[in-house]
């Protein structure tokens, strides 16, 4: 999970020619790619497979992206391109106060993620993926750490109540939510995007509780 914020996420190679000069048909490659492996599981990605979703011809995914890392690096950096919240909900998020933002912009970024679940479901494929890579790892792993230090940062900026170890609790609570609704619910007929909001509030209470008589 990343806040409402839009990181450039660099790396892979600066070849010349039609490659740099066409980011429109890169761009298009990695959200063939992103399609194919949220909806249909690792496996099935391959050169050929992205190439047909991106229905170009034979060999244009092989040549923008050589090699396994440099697909998987511009997957992880569209993700968040195509995650990028609308501005005109950012203006309504930040005439919130803090104590209510918190649970909004929890519960905005819940929505997010289900409106594409092949992009969740995308994500958590690369990090399964990474957990039996080393390859994988070594490119995943700078993104979501930045990805993380940059939530902690705007979360103390906007003056949200807790720190970085609030901000981790509020992570995994919008993970482990997205991979229950889009797997196998514990209560389908509960709202999560409801659900995980009520429990921001409760993480996120500063509310001291009321002294015991003696």
């Amino acid at each position: 999970m990343l806040w409402l914020q839009h990181y450039n996420i660099r790396g892979g190679s600066d070849r010349v020619g039609a490659v740099v000069a066409n980011p429109a048909r890169r761009s298009n490659l990695a959200h063939a790619a992103l399609e194919i492996l949220g909806n249909e599981g690792p496996r099935a990605l391959t050169h050929r497979a992205v190439d047909g979703k991106a229905e170009l011809p034979l060999g244009t995914c092989a040549n923008y992206f050589p090699n396994k890392t440099e697909l998987l690096l511009a997957m992880a950096q569209q993700i968040f391109e195509l995650l990028a919240p609308e501005p005109k909900k950012l203006e309504q998020l930040a005439g919130l106060a803090a104590e209510e933002a918190t649970a909004a912009y929890v519960e905005y970024v819940t929505e997010r993620l289900l409106e594409h679940r092949y992009l969740a479901a995308a994500l958590i494929e690369l990090r399964l993926e990474a957990a039996r890579s080393d390859e994988v790892r070594a490119v995943l792993a700078p993104v979501l750490q930045q990805g993380f230090e940059a939530d902690v940062a705007f979360h103390r900026e906007r003056g949200l109540p807790g720190g970085s170890n609030e901000v981790l609790l509020l992570h995994h609570l919008v993970n482990g939510a997205v991979l229950d609704a889009i797997t196998i619910p514990m209560r389908p007929d509960l709202e999560v995007e409801e659900v995980v909001s009520q429990a921001a509030k409760r993480l996120t209470d500063t509310t001291p509780m009321p002294r015991t008589r003696d």
